[in-house]
C-alpha cells in the first residue's frame, strides 16, 4: 500500500510540473507527503525544505529550461527513505540525498525534453476536434509517469 501512494504522490507530483496549479511539483510539498506516507514526516520536511532553498533560484526564463525539481525531489526522497530504513544514520542519509538531488535534476531536464518531443506528435493528433481532450491526457499523463 505505501508504493502505491508514494508512485501515487510521484504522479501527481510530476503532472503538476507541467499544469503548476496547486504546486504538488515544489520539493517542500513533493517531499513532505512521500515522508508523509512513508512514516518520515520530519526528514521528508528537512529534505524538502533544504531542496526548496535549492530550487528557488532555478526558474523558467525565455528559451532556458530550469532543472526539474519535481523528479529530483520524488527520487532523492525515496532514495532517503531506503537509506533510512537500512540502519544508515540520517544525518548522512539526508546530505547524501541532497547532493544527489542536482544531478538527478539534469536528468529530470532530459527526460522533459524527450516528453516534450513526443508531444509535438500528440498536437499534430489534436487536429481531429473530438480528441484534443484525449491527446491532452495523454501528454499530461506522460509527464507524470516520467
Amino acid at each position: 500500500m505505501q508504493t502505491i501512494l508514494v508512485l501515487l504522490v510521484a504522479f501527481v507530483a510530476g503532472i503538476e510540473g507541467i499544469l503548476d496549479e496547486f504546486e504538488f511539483h515544489q520539493p517542500i510539498v513533493a517531499c513532505t507527503l512521500i515522508g508523509l506516507v512513508t512514516n518520515h514526516l520530519a526528514e521528508g520536511l528537512l529534505l524538502g525544505g533544504s531542496l526548496q532553498l535549492i530550487a528557488l533560484g532555478w526558474a523558467n526564463i525565455g528559451a532556458a529550461v530550469a532543472p526539474d525539481v519535481c523528479l529530483a525531489s520524488v527520487i532523492s526522497s525515496i532514495l532517503m527513505i531506503h537509506g533510512l530504513e537500512s540502519a544508515i544514520e540520517a544525518r548522512f542519509v539526508i546530505a547524501f540525498s541532497i547532493a544527489l538531488a542536482i544531478p538527478l535534476s539534469l536528468v529530470g531536464l532530459s527526460l522533459t525534453k524527450v516528453c516534450r518531443n513526443l508531444a509535438i506528435q500528440l498536437v499534430h493528433k489534436m487536429d481531429e476536434t473530438k480528441k484534443v481532450s484525449y491527446y491532452q491526457w495523454i501528454g499530461i499523463c506522460m509527464q507524470g509517469i516520467r
